[in-house]
């Protein structure tokens, strides 16, 4: 076997990985850690999201993840300190999709999302 069949064998090699492997959005979102309240109730109640793999819904209504920054601006309103959306996640709910909401999020400040964990 020559040296020149072994590059080829190898180049086709990595052309099928790379034409195989999938290409997914990566991005960068900020979290930070639950910090002592100051024990004041909220005078607004909290906003309940609903992420699904293929739906999201919003205090019971359906919309498109695209919609939710204009359905949040309404549902806020123009409080002086953000309204807590506690984020529920269905069953089959990738960390990519999770992501995906999390960037659409931040770009919405008049909410304080905080993700539901498992009980």
């Amino acid at each position: 076997m020559s040296l020149t069949s072994l590059i080829d064998v190898i180049f086709l090699l990595l052309l099928f990985f790379m034409l195989t492997s999938t290409f997914t959005r990566f991005s960068e979102v900020e979290l930070a850690a639950a910090a002592a309240g100051t024990g004041a109730p909220s005078t607004e109640p909290p906003m309940f999201l609903r992420l699904a793999a293929e739906d999201v819904s919003l205090n019971g209504d359906s919309l498109a993840l695209d919609a939710l920054p204009e359905a949040l601006s309404e549902e806020g309103g123009e409080a002086e300190a953000p309204r807590t959306l506690l984020v529920s996640l269905a069953e089959g709910v990738t960390a990519q999709r999770l992501t995906d909401l999390l960037g659409v999020l931040r770009g919405v400040p008049s909410v304080a999302p905080q993700v539901l964990g498992e009980s």
